[in-house]
């Protein structure tokens, strides 16, 4: 198999708390450095839903108490790229020092271009941050807040996700990549930004990690798509008796299970969704799904689901 590899990392195995974020990035780090001992081309994009849920909602209730603003999605965003970036960086070359590797370890703060007319935008449905009474989620709606009630617990704040149309730091990206440097980017999705009149703005929204993963990889000349999740193999008839482990799938074979419902919309079937739109944007593609701690023998083979063309 070709040797640059894009892997994406879900935001809920990177864990809520600070401890538990070094404790899983210092678990993949070691694989990915075996990995680039071989030769491979590193990329890694992250998910941050937990993360930035966590940071949104301490801002918010901190500015509850002092009566600041709410802080914009997009600060929040950008600053879960920042400090899951850190973490990954310091924990991939700490391993890269240990083998006598002298490669560098960059995170780009990554912006994901959307349509601001994305129908998306008319049906949010995400909920972000802090939980707010109904007196005070009322103010909020008056500032173009849209809220909902959250299963009895308060009122929170929902933002649409749209599907991102490019990123804006492709070009630097793809200069990092063949330069050398093993390259973070995309993190959380991206910080989603539209275009108006030849000016670049932020807006509430969240992106989908997988889609993004999937456009940095193409644009990157990725041979394969390694993403890692909760399980070891993706299955069909998943928790019944008839419960079936798959070592490899092609894409028609992907998409009719898909349509028969057997991937959860919540779960696997964004990702396999993606798997087959970075199999198809190029011959040669593949996509593998596997655990977190199975990365090397994934790719080896011993482990995983493999997506193919047909």
């Amino acid at each position: 198999m070709g040797k640059r590899i894009l892997i994406s990392l879900g935001g809920n195995a990177l864990g809520t708390s600070f401890e538990g974020l070094i404790e899983t990035v210092g678990i993949v780090a070691e694989p990915i450095a075996d990995l680039i001992e071989k030769g491979y081309e590193i990329l890694i994009c992250h998910g941050n839903g937990p993360q930035v849920g966590m940071l949104k909602t301490s801002i918010d209730y901190g500015n509850k108490e002092t009566k600041q603003e709410m802080m914009p999605l997009s600060e929040c965003v950008a600053m879960s790229q920042s400090y899951i970036g850190y973490h990954l960086q310091n924990a991939i070359q700490n391993q890269l020092r240990k083998k006598g590797i002298n490669k560098s370890v960059v995170t780009v703060i990554t912006r994901a271009l959307v349509d601001k007319e994305d129908p998306r935008f008319q049906n949010p449905t995400k909920p972000v941050g802090a939980f707010f009474s109904k007196e005070e989620a009322d103010k909020l709606e008056k500032l173009d807040k849209v809220m909902i009630e959250d299963s009895g617990r308060g009122y929170r704040e929902v933002v649409p996700s749209p599907r991102p149309k490019s990123i804006l730091e492709k070009e630097s990206i793809n200069t990092l990549i063949d330069s050398g440097s093993i390259v973070i980017a995309g993190g959380g999705g991206g910080i989603p930004i539209y275009e108006e009149n030849k000016w670049y703005r932020a807006i509430d929204a969240v992106i989908d990690k997988d889609w993004v993963s999937v456009m940095i990889a193409a644009d990157a000349a990725c041979d394969s798509l390694v993403i890692l999740t909760g399980v070891e193999k993706v299955a069909v008839h998943f928790n019944q008796p008839d419960e079936k482990w798959l070592d490899q799938l092609t894409v028609s074979e992907a998409e009719k299970y898909a349509e028969e419902g057997e991937f959860p919309e919540g779960s696997m079937l964004p990702k396999i969704k993606a798997a087959i739109e970075f199999i198809t944007s190029a011959p040669g593609r593949k996509t593998l799904i596997t655990s977190l701690y199975k990365l090397n023998e994934g790719l080896e083979g011993k482990t995983g689901t493999w997506i193919i063309n047909d």
